[in-house]
């Protein structure tokens, strides 16, 4: 199989990263497919879909969780990067190799804990005696195929670290394509409900796992899995951990502010609003897909032109990558007003729920092109490696603002559900606005001062 690989030390920044970001964005979008496709036709389940549907809400934050940790070490792909781009291949294998090592010891924890204590953790997180069994029919099954759920999404963004953004996609296209295939089989065929659902996704994952390793183990990767990478250093695991700690942070927190979420509309308003909470994230992982995808897609980008000291190119990524992100997400907040109906109806068209969700969706999604500025900020404090500031302003939006908001709003004024709505678009504002101006403040000087410190060098060996 030939393979493309592009390459950042040559030409256009913007150019480089769109050739990158392009695929990324298709697998991204493709990877939302594993989850978005099981609620599509789950919400379809006749008679008991808006239940089903519910119950499914319940199983994010343990998905979310299970992401979390395979963030925390593929979320650290920058690190190879880096590596690269300092010349040194070498250290960008061992990052990868205790990278891997630590997915696989994670996956087995949060497998074996999972299975042992779902009932009561569903419970906590708002399942009602009617929705607990659909979501422990789908729960049981996916945590089974935790292992190599993390293999495919934690190793992948190492293959893109390397340049191959169009094997990244495939990775991501092969498992997709199966699970839409598999889905209305085990659904609907084999009449299995929710846990035909969970085995497609499983099945689809393991998929895309053995795709990843035959990649990575493969001659035309440059950056190869080698047993003898897999030797744990405690100094790499400890710099691995750092960076990815923002995007553990960030699934962490989502899990978080996902079962304040439910626990508090079951209080106020009961499963109806817990599946409309559902409908409501599975539309925002749509919308902001393609701006997850343009950062993503320039984290690699970056990261090599900082190892390689090309600060005037970093600025450029950075600026360029802020702008399509507001402009993108300005338009799509603007069609989501617009047309509420189709996207609340691509998962259930039940009266009851369409016309609660309706508002609500008007609510949850004000100003939301205010989370450009965040992705945008987050994303250059990752690619440089500045984990501390990438995680402060994970932790700030989510568990400062959010779940306080998210508990505190329904009982202010007679807001119930509505203030639940609420707290998004307020952590929007507030998080995404100091985020990317404390990014202009402390990372844009310091790419300027070293461009200037470069230039002044190199005149001095002239």
């Amino acid at each position: 199989m030939q393979v493309h690989q592009t390459d950042f030390s040559k030409g256009s920044v913007k150019r480089n990263i769109m050739e990158v970001a392009i695929p990324m964005v298709a697998a991204q979008l493709l990877n939302l497919l594993y989850n978005i496709v099981d609620r599509i036709y789950i919400g379809m389940i006749p008679e008991v879909g808006q239940l089903a549907l519910g119950g499914l809400g319940l199983c994010f934050p343990i998905i979310m969780m299970v992401t979390a940790f395979t963030n925390l070490f593929g979320g650290a792909a920058p690190l190879c990067g880096i590596a690269r781009g300092a010349g040194d291949e070498e250290e960008a294998e061992r990052i990868m190799g205790n990278a891997f090592a630590m997915l696989l010891v994670s996956g087995v924890v949060l497998m074996t804990v999972g299975l042992v204590f779902h009932k009561p953790i569903l419970y906590l997180f708002g399942a009602s005696d009617v929705t607990y069994q659909y979501a422990a029919d789908y729960m049981t099954i996916y945590l089974l195929g935790t292992i190599p759920v993390m293999i495919a999404l934690g190793m992948n963004p190492y293959i893109n670290s390397q340049g191959f953004a169009r094997i990244g996609m495939l990775t991501v296209f092969l498992g997709a394509i199966i699970n839409i295939v598999l889905d209305p089989i085990f659904i609907f065929v084999f009449d299995l409900g929710v846990r035909g659902a969970a085995i497609a996704t499983v099945i689809s994952q393991a998929c895309s796992a053995v795709w990843v390793l035959k990649f990575l183990t493969g001659s035309q990767a440059v950056l190869r899995l080698k047993r003898s990478s897999m030797k744990l250093s405690a100094t790499r695991v400890k710099n691995i951990t750092a960076l990815g700690l923002s995007s553990f942070v960030m699934s962490f927190t989502n899990s978080l502010v996902q079962v304040a979420c439910n626990a508090t509309l079951q209080q106020f308003g009961g499963d109806l609003y817990i599946s409309i909470m559902t409908i409501l994230n599975s539309i925002r992982e749509i919308a902001q897909t393609p701006a997850n995808g343009l950062t993503s897609g320039s984290s690699p980008v970056l990261s090599f032109n900082y190892g390689e000291k090309q600060y005037k190119k970093v600025r450029q990524g950075i600026w360029f990558v802020a702008a399509v992100c507001i402009i993108y997400t300005m338009v799509i907040w603007g069609m989501m007003f617009l047309c509420p109906r189709f996207f609340i109806g691509i998962f259930n068209r039940e009266p009851e729920l369409m016309e609660a969700a309706i508002p609500a969706m008007h609510v949850y999604f004000f100003g939301f092109f205010m989370m450009a500025l965040q992705f945008a900020g987050q994303n250059a404090f990752t690619a440089l490696g500045k984990a501390k500031f990438a995680v402060f302003f994970s932790l700030l939006r989510k568990v400062v603002i959010v779940v306080p908001l998210t508990l505190a709003l329904p009982r202010i004024g007679g807001l119930g559900v509505m203030g639940v709505f609420l707290a998004e678009p307020i952590s929007n504002f507030i998080g995404g606005t100091a985020c990317f101006v404390t990014m202009l403040c402390t990372v844009m000087p310091e790419l300027r001062k070293n461009e200037k410190v470069k230039s002044e060098e190199k005149g001095k060996s002239q």
